[in-house]
């Protein structure tokens, strides 16, 4: 599946389309339910409509209606050249596709799964205190104070950690794009701080402000009146509508009155309106307003840091203000502004400093790499429905005892998907099950099944029904495997082997050079070269080099050993 770029609709394929990384979508389901995201692009990718989230909305309907089973990804997305994996990891504990349920698959450079949760840890749990002190000698120490000092006087809970900071900061980064010197006082007390409220967007725009009277709430149709958008007033409230229609549904089934999140009530709301841009805009605006006879509030959970949503009826003590017309005189001109026009600035300048250049603290940098070295993702759907009268089995091949057993350098191929009627027979899922695995491998284009493992006894008259139950895994055994063809497995021939110093056993997708000698591959990173460095004509790996030359005499004060560190973080 391909979504070309916006300007590629009309023109014809390319013989290269397939290699392309630049399509707002590709994606591959194969027909055994494993599917490839293979390059996603929104905004940041070239996308003039479609952001990323609408496209992995998509994509993620797509595969649950064709009932994929497992979803891989690679994941190189980024947003203002960040690394989103190493960013919404540090501030949410997950990548940016865990939000669709993408969990750790495998890493590069010999990171586990174990290895990439500590590494989180480690980044999540840095104190933003101590990140100050950290760095009151360098150049970058003021600027890092003023953002969290900043950050921390516009949240309504405590900031404690880099994920707390980040968190709050992703969340609320379109409702604050003012200067921080325009908003965080400095010549006054500190009780006056601590009452003050931020300014909003609708306060600091540059046309003449309007006087409101004191008062609780306003009304959205007034909100519009003043609204510089492209949507007319009656499209605008009609978004209102449905929104407020969606939380009074969620207050009526949760009787606790629990806030709902900002992207379930978008998810809601899209059921009864496609345009997500009008949305978002509607929902930016919903905030101590009143739509019919109901008050809309916003306001950041204090245990989950999520925005949410709540809606209360109108009390008669309640007021609503009415704006008056006075024009104010244009406000002074702001001083010169200090760094940060936007939040994803200040997200920026926590990235590259902390994350990516955090002082004196190789803890911090092995945590880092590990957490960027962790590239692939998975998703596992559920096949099995319990709505469905039907026998949902997971047939796993098994070698024979007549075949060549010691051959199998990799795993077997995952077993295939068959479902069948309750009433089934054990010789229909022979054949369902021979069926399934011919039409999906090479190796088993000529596959006979001849027993079932756990059903040797069985004849094949005998019903399924009783003797396995749906959802799993069942062995089965035959003749024909074809051990002598390349097409064995996925990555072809098994003929070379992989052996890095960093503990990596098998291809990860990362840049290799093989030994001339040995014939072992290892990764060029491991080995000294950047990516940008030519492979040498002849390359010999340490091991061998030690065998052929001598290794010279070297004075102890000058040996230093950084592997038993290393080790000692990773266990």
């Amino acid at each position: 599946m391909i979504i070309p770029m916006d300007d590629d609709w009309n023109k014809p394929l390319d013989d290269d389309i397939f290699d392309l990384s630049t399509h707002l979508l590709h994606g591959l389901i194969h027909c055994n339910g494993f599917a490839h995201l293979l390059c996603i692009n929104g905004h940041e990718g070239g996308s003039k409509h479609l952001c990323g989230r609408e496209l992995m909305d998509l994509w993620d309907r797509i595969c649950l209606s064709l009932r994929t089973r497992k979803i891989t990804v690679k994941d190189a997305s980024k947003k203002r050249s960040m690394e989103l994996r190493l960013l919404h990891g540090v501030a949410y504990g997950h990548p940016w596709f865990g939000r669709w349920g993408y969990k750790f698959c495998h890493g590069s450079f010999g990171v586990k799964e174990h290895i990439y949760n500590r590494a989180l840890e480690i980044l999540s749990s840095l104190e933003l205190e101590k990140i100050i002190q950290d760095f009151s000698d360098m150049d970058q120490y003021e600027e890092l104070k003023k953002i969290v000092h900043y950050y921390r006087y516009l949240s309504e809970t405590q900031l404690v950690t880099i994920k707390d900071l980040l968190r709050f900061m992703l969340t609320v980064k379109a409702c604050f794009p003012a200067k921080r010197n325009s908003l965080l006082p400095t010549d006054k007390p500190a009780d006056v701080m601590e009452k003050a409220r931020p300014a909003t967007r609708e306060s600091l725009k540059t046309k003449p402000p309007m006087k409101e009277k004191s008062s609780k709430y306003r009304k959205f149709a007034t909100v519009v009146s003043h609204m510089d958008s492209r949507w007319p007033a009656k499209r605008l409230e009609f978004a209102a509508d449905v929104i407020v229609s969606a939380l009074k549904e969620k207050n009526e089934k949760d009787f606790k009155n629990h806030g709902m999140a900002r992207q379930d009530v978008r998810d809601a709301a899209r059921l009864h309106i496609g345009d997500t841009g009008l949305l978002d805009y509607v929902l930016k605006s919903l905030n101590n307003v009143v739509v019919g006879n109901l008050v809309v509030c916003r306001s950041v959970n204090p245990t989950t840091r999520i925005l949410e949503y709540t809606v209360h009826d109108l009390d008669d003590d309640d007021k609503v203000s009415e704006p008056e017309k006075e024009i104010l005189p244009p406000p002074p001109q702001a001083a010169a502004p200090v760094s940060g026009i936007d939040v994803y600035s200040d997200v920026l300048y926590l990235y590259e400093h902390v994350l990516l250049g955090y002082p004196e603290s190789g803890l911090v940098g092995l945590a880092t790499q590990a957490v960027l070295d962790s590239k692939h993702f998975v998703k596992e759907c559920s096949v099995r429905d319990d709505t469905e009268k039907l026998l949902t089995l997971f047939c796993q091949i098994l070698p024979s005892f007549t075949d060549k057993e010691i051959e199998f350098k990799r795993d077997l191929p995952p077993g295939e998907i068959v479902v069948m009627p309750l009433n089934a027979t054990v010789g229909e899922l022979k054949q369902e099950a021979e069926n399934a695995l011919r039409d999906t491998y090479c190796m088993t284009e000529q596959f006979v099944v001849t027993e079932i493992k756990g059903l040797e006894e069985s004849d094949d008259m005998d019903v399924l029904a009783g003797a396995v139950q749906s959802g799993t895994e069942v062995g089965v055994r035959g003749s024909g495997i074809d051990l002598d063809t390349p097409l064995r497995y996925q990555g072809g021939s098994d003929t070379w082997m992989v052996r890095c110093e960093c503990g990596a056993t098998d291809d990860d997708g990362e840049r290799m050079v093989a030994c001339d000698i040995c014939e072992v591959w290892q990764h060029t990173r491991c080995c000294g070269m950047e990516d940008a460095d030519e492979v040498p004509r002849l390359f010999i790996c340490s091991t061998c080099y030690v065998s052929l030359v001598p290794p010279k005499t070297e004075p102890a004060a000058l040996r230093f050993d950084c592997s038993t560190a290393f080790l000692e973080w990773r266990h």
